[in-house]
């Protein structure tokens, strides 16, 4: 792993986005994961219509979330996306972190997988166009 394959957001929490409790509601923290991860995969030129159109699918077939902190209404939290594998898999480690203070407040992490557009099969190697994209030599 490098660290030129993170990104990082920040966002804050919309009233919206709330439960009943007044925190983030479970589920909300999966479009932030999916907010910093396109916002990583633009970063190399390979956000989702760049994959549509160099021929692949990438479907998310696993993830995890670890809850550690509740977000907050208004609270400003850094969204950060790593690639931590892309041989055989992509997948995207994430950590939200509390803007000011700088304390973890949720980590996880998705699990996509190539599938060929045209026939639907899917790749037991990622295509080389990921590996051109992120700059990574075979």
């Amino acid at each position: 792993m490098t660290s030129e394959l993170s990104h990082e957001i920040t966002l804050t929490p919309a009233f919206h986005d709330l439960d009943p409790m007044n925190v983030v509601w479970h589920g909300n923290y999966l479009r932030y994961f999916e907010q910093a991860r396109c916002a990583l995969l633009a970063r190399y030129r390979y956000d989702y219509p760049a994959m549509r159109d160099s021929g692949y699918l990438w479907p998310v077939v696993d993830l995890r979330i670890k809850y550690v902190q509740p977000l907050h209404y208004g609270q400003s939290v850094l969204v950060r996306a790593t690639i931590t594998e892309w041989e055989n898999r992509l997948k995207i480690e994430y950590l939200v972190r509390d803007a000011a203070s700088g304390r973890r407040l949720t980590k996880g992490y998705t699990i996509q997988v190539a599938v060929e557009a045209t026939s639907g099969e899917l790749c037991f190697v990622c295509p080389p166009v990921l590996w051109e994209r992120l700059g990574i030599k075979p």
